[in-house]
Formats: C-alpha cells, sequence, structure tokens
C-alpha cells in the first residue's frame, strides 16, 4: 500500500512563500493498493494536482469524503475525472438524514457553482459508507463516526497485514485526560489500534487549544496522547493550520518528537504535500 499526500491543510487553502515546504493544500490523500486499486481519501484542493499528476490514466476511482466540510469537499469541480464520461466514481461519504448526492449538491449547485452535479458528464455514484465495511479490490475499509462537528468519519483501510487509519479532523480529547480516559470513551481508539501508519489531525498547539475546545479538531498534546493509546508504528501530524507557516511547523515538529521519545512512541513526523509513505 502507498500513500501519497496531495493536500494536508485544514479549514482553507493557504498558499504562499511561507508554506511551500509543507504545501498549502487542503486535504486530500491517495491510497495506491498493489493491485493497483486506486482510493482517494476527500477532495479537498489538493485533489486537482492529484490528477494532473498521477491519475491521468484512471477511469475507475474511489472517493471517500470524511465529512462534508468545504475544505474537504472544495476540490470537486476541479477533479477532471468527473467531466470525463468515460469515467466511472463512486463518491463515500458519511451518513445522513438526506441523501449523500443531495447532501454534496448544496454546494455544487447554483449560486455557489457553475455546474449543477446533474450535468456532470461521468457516470458518478454516491453512496453512504457501509456501518459493516466494504472492499474495493485489495483495500478492506472499516468507517465509524468520530468527534467532530457534524457526521464524520474515521477510516481504517487493510491490505494484508498492514493498515493506515485515517482520522483528519478529530478531537478526541474534549476536555479530558486521554492517558487515563478508559479505552470506550476515547472515540476513533478502535480504528487506530496498532496501525501500520496513523493520520491523525494535529491543528493546534496546546496554547491554541485552550481558546479552540469544542471546535473539532486535536491540539499536538492530545494527538500524541491519542497514539500513546493507540500504539500506531507511524504518526503522521496532518490538517495543518493554514495560520501555520513553515517556520512555525518546524518548531512544533521538533516540540512532537521531543514528546514522542518522552512517551516511547514510535516515528512522528509532519504530513507534506508530494510527501510518501510505503506500508
Amino acid at each position: 500500500m502507498r500513500v501519497r499526500f496531495w493536500g494536508v491543510r485544514g479549514s482553507l487553502p493557504a498558499p504562499g512563500p511561507d508554506t511551500m515546504a509543507v504545501g498549502g493544500n487542503t486535504s486530500c490523500v491517495q491510497v495506491t493498493g498493489e493491485d493497483g486499486t486506486e482510493l482517494i481519501l476527500d477532495a479537498g484542493s489538493g485533489i486537482r494536482t492529484l490528477h494532473a499528476t498521477a491519475l491521468s490514466h484512471q477511469k475507475r476511482l474511489h472517493i471517500v469524503l470524511s465529512h462534508l466540510h468545504l475544505d474537504h469537499i472544495q476540490g470537486l469541480l476541479f477533479f477532471a475525472p468527473l467531466f470525463d464520461p468515460e469515467a466511472e466514481i463512486t463518491v463515500w461519504g458519511p451518513p445522513g438524514q438526506t441523501p449523500l448526492r443531495r447532501r454534496l449538491a448544496r454546494y455544487l449547485s447554483n449560486p455557489l457553482s457553475p455546474v449543477e452535479i446533474a450535468d456532470l458528464p461521468a457516470r458518478v455514484s454516491f453512496e453512504d459508507a457501509p456501518v459493516e465495511g466494504w472492499r474495493m479490490g485489495g483495500l478492506e475499509l472499516r468507517a465509524a463516526l468520530i468527534a467532530h462537528r457534524g457526521p464524520t468519519l474515521g477510516l481504517r483501510i487493510v491490505e494484508g497485514d498492514r493498515s493506515l487509519c485515517y482520522l483528519p479532523d478529530h478531537e478526541p480529547g474534549l476536555g479530558t485526560d486521554l492517558f487515563s480516559t478508559p479505552e470506550e470513551w476515547i472515540s476513533g481508539l478502535a480504528l487506530a489500534r496498532g496501525a501500520s501508519a496513523l493520520i491523525h489531525d494535529a491543528q493546534y498547539s496546546d496554547a491554541e487549544y485552550a481558546s479552540r475546545w469544542g471546535w473539532g479538531h486535536s491540539s499536538l498534546g492530545d494527538t500524541l496522547a491519542f497514539a500513546r493509546r493507540a500504539e500506531p508504528e507511524r504518526l503522521l501530524l496532518f490538517h495543518h493550520d493554514p495560520g501555520h507557516d513553515d517556520r512555525y511547523l518546524a518548531s512544533l515538529s521538533e516540540q512532537a518528537a521531543h514528546e514522542a521519545a518522552r512517551l516511547g512512541l514510535g516515528t512522528v513526523e509532519l504530513a507534506c504535500e508530494q510527501g510518501t509513505v510505503e506500508l
């Protein structure tokens, strides 16, 4: 399984010279199975570059939306395969009271969009993620609702003995001590436990989080505490705040490495655009 990052930023894009090292596009992650199965996690602004660079030959694609906040769907209109009549695309998303297609149409419609979902030339289907899990080629997927504002999915993707857990927007702490909270009360823990790699929200410093409690994102300290309970082999810090430039993120990364060593964690690093992880 190969994991490649095309967008690692949270909330809104942050382009410019001060974010070039880590990247300014919003959430989009490509997962490629050994059999060539292509899975796209979220459709933030990074999805445009993903297609132009890496998927121009693919006609059968799957997109899994963790949730429907704008920073995770704003790239859909710029995903070229949706305008290819030969492309077959399935878009999976969190459950809701109305069908996923109708919920997305609130964005992909007038006056917010010049293109309507009904006008897309590709063969597109929209499905709620099955609660019992599902397969895409050689990839086995399991989804569960996690702590974030609005219905939000965390994902675990398994291929053979390797596994990836994706928790891009997640607030597991909510003011509790994650080191002592009973396991059954910790959002996302069952999905993340023992994963080969964990991609996890680390939007705020601990100082910032004090005034952003309940906004749906994690502090660096809570992310590391969560990882201590989940024990992944590798932790990738994700969903970087648009106000955090490369220099600031480098300092957070140093802080994370120091604390991870104290806690006895495995590898901890920043998720960066164009970065690749082989599992």
